[in-house]
């Protein structure tokens, strides 16, 4: 047996069946830099991943692995509850000059449970709390978390059905476009939002993606987007967008909903607020509704000191002036142009997202698995989304140099070509 089927086989062996993205690369990978990973066999994939979007700066950036080492070897602490430490108020100082006021927010810090659910079940309580409401208006295909509050919140039917009782407390509406271009969802909202016969409760929140990641990369219009925030401001709701997958620059600007011409009320982040894929989640929340007592929110690892420092390195080093966000520009066309030409190959099909969360919907959920496994054999990581998983999905890190960009789209637009040819030459 070789070292690589000895490993897997104690995966298979000993691992739960929950294990879920290991089940489309059969490989162990060993170690990661930049945008590309290797595996046991000294094998080297590019990664259009990213851990969904943890690793939005790449593996293993030098700056911030050095911080973190530094710090380890100086008995910095590992663990501090959410104790007063240099290292928090480091992140904190830096987050605040130059991503907060910068943008003129004024929100505060919540750290919660390392996890964007956590954020999500945190930026709920709150917002029940501070309104004294209990309903929260969600939207299809959403997609929040999978504990027991956020999965109320999610669309998706395979994960409700994983919880096992019922999932209460949240209104779904459509989004931007479900029912089509000439369907005006947010008149819809307002209409239920007005009526006092609706039976619609009076929301806590109305909580929103700007791009629906795993719902399959749907973006909502920047004047949907505002229209929805007028809405809730109107009828005494607080507005939640969930970043923790379309933030940390990762549609073009640190925060998805930039330039849509709103504030919300509760921000949660997570994912590649750490800037290494650290554990680590944040809720920013506006003061006057900073109103949860001492512990009334808590978790042994609310914070991560360790992500504390690269997070303070990855926002100084990415995001003190708008040149990253300028070269994500030029990237972004890169990855739009690539996109391109694999909508030109399957009929019917159309691109999807914004900024560096692109893809394609294909149509089918086999067929974009089938371009995603050729792909993998031939050195891409990639992985689909969408509601029936028909969405080619592209999240490589936001460092990728346009040269490993180009030929990750080139591997995919080759796999995707010999999928179709294989599909075309089966049907005749």
């Amino acid at each position: 047996m070789t070292d690589k089927s000895s490993k897997i086989s104690v995966f298979e062996r000993r691992e739960s069946e929950v294990r879920s993205y290991c089940r489309g690369f059969d490989t162990v990978f060993t170690s990661a830099q930049g945008s590309e990973m290797t595996d046991a066999e000294g094998r080297s994939y590019i990664d259009f991943l990213a851990g969904c979007s943890s690793l939005n700066y790449g593996h293993n950036d030098p700056d911030m692995k050095n911080a973190l080492v530094e710090h380890v070897m100086s008995d910095g602490l590992s663990h501090a509850l959410d104790l007063h430490t240099d290292v928090k108020a480091d992140f904190l100082e830096s987050f605040e000059k130059h991503i907060l006021q910068p943008r003129g927010m004024d929100h505060r810090v919540m750290f919660t449970g390392p996890t964007g659910a956590n954020a999500v079940e945190a930026a709920m309580k709150l917002a029940r709390k501070v309104t004294g409401r209990t309903n929260v208006i969600a939207f299809t295909n959403g997609f929040h978390g999978v504990t027991m509050g956020a999965l109320a919140a999610t669309g998706n039917s395979y994960h409700r059905g994983g919880a096992g009782m019922t999932l209460n407390g949240v209104t779904r509406m459509p989004f931007d476009e479900y029912m089509g271009p000439d369907f005006d969802t947010v008149e819809l909202l307002e209409k239920m939002l007005s009526d006092r016969s609706s039976g619609m409760d009076a929301p806590a929140a109305i909580m929103l993606e700007t791009v629906q990641g795993e719902g399959g990369l749907n973006a909502a219009r920047p004047e949907w987007v505002k229209r929805v925030a007028e809405l809730a401001h109107e009828h005494g709701a607080l507005l939640i967008v969930d970043d923790i997958q379309a933030g940390c620059g990762r549609t073009g600007t640190f925060f998805s909903f930039e330039k849509m011409g709103i504030e919300p009320d509760i921000v949660t982040m997570a994912k590649s607020v750490s800037g290494f894929g650290l554990p680590m989640a944040l809720v920013l929340v506006r003061p006057e509704h900073d109103v949860f007592g001492p512990a009334e929110h808590n978790g042994t690892f609310r914070g991560n000191t360790h992500a504390f420092v690269t997070a303070k390195v990855a926002i100084e080093k990415f995001w003190k002036d708008d040149a990253f966000e300028k070269d994500l520009a030029v990237k972004a066309d890169v990855i739009a142009e690539g996109l391109a030409s694999l909508a030109l190959m399957v009929e019917g099909s159309n691109m999807k997202g914004r900024g560096l969360m692109r893809g394609v919907d294909v149509g089918s959920g086999e067929l974009a698995g089938e371009i995603c496994a050729r792909a993998f054999k031939k050195g891409l990581v990639i992985e689909t989304s969408g509601p029936e998983d028909e969405v080619v999905k592209i999240l490589a890190p936001l460092t990728t140099s346009e040269e490993t960009l180009r030929k990750g789209l080139s591997i995919l637009l080759d796999a995707a070509r010999e999928v179709l040819d294989t599909t075309k030459m089966a049907a005749e």
